[in-house]
């Protein structure tokens, strides 16, 4: 029989039963980095709004699907975007690269509803194909979306606190530049890292390049 040598645990500290604000800092420092979405709706009545989302990821292949976080204002109402995501059934999910993080950053500050971060932030609108919401031109990759579902959070306390949105990629865009062949060739094309320059979050108000790979 062959001997085990036992592992050595290291301190730690145990922080199991978190409670905000603790387990907010705690989340968003753990897991990291986030991939960011840079979300763009479009009202019932017109109005655009962009912001960005770091509680994001791709979650199915078949059909392709992603979700959205989106937690709720501090007085407890609906940030924009979700308003408009349950309005129309439409969004667009544009990643942020580190050459747009400063107009990325920008967009998550508290403009009234009837304000254009597009516009504030200089970037630049172009028409989706699929969806009423335009896409970013400075972005490398859009996702044109339609909402599928989504699942509401609540609080210990009854509080409903963020709506997680399903959306089905209807239409993806790449640059061309970064468009190329997958594992099986032509017909699974994908997206080249280098030059893609893909950005995440971490804990706080920091960011991070994602360069390192193996």
């Amino acid at each position: 029989m062959r001997s085990h040598t036992p592992t050595m645990v290291p301190n730690t500290k145990h922080l199991i039963q978190a409670v905000l604000p603790q387990a907010t800092f705690l989340l968003i420092s753990a897991v990291v980095p986030r991939p960011v979405a840079f979300v763009s709706t479009q009202s019932s009545a017109g109005v655009r709004n962009l912001a960005p989302f770091s509680y994001f990821s791709a979650v199915a292949h078949d059909p392709p699907t992603v979700c959205v976080g989106i937690c709720r204002n501090r007085d407890g109402s609906k940030k924009d975007t979700l308003v408009n995501i349950e309005e129309t059934g439409e969004f667009v999910v544009n990643i942020v690269s580190d050459w747009m993080v400063e107009s990325a950053n920008h967009t998550s500050g508290a403009f009234p509803p009837e304000a254009d971060e597009m516009s504030i932030t200089g970037l630049t609108p172009i028409a989706s194909e699929l969806v009423t919401p335009p896409r970013v031109a400075e972005s490398a990759v859009h996702m044109e979306c339609k909402l599928t579902g989504k699942h509401v959070v609540t609080s210990d306390q009854g509080a409903e606190t963020c709506t997680v949105v399903f959306g089905r990629v209807i239409k993806f865009h790449v640059l061309e530049n970064l468009v190329e062949d997958g594992p099986r060739g032509p017909s699974t094309p994908q997206v080249r890292f280098d030059g893609y320059g893909p950005l995440g979050r971490l804990g706080g108000d920091l960011w991070r390049r994602v360069g390192d790979r193996f």
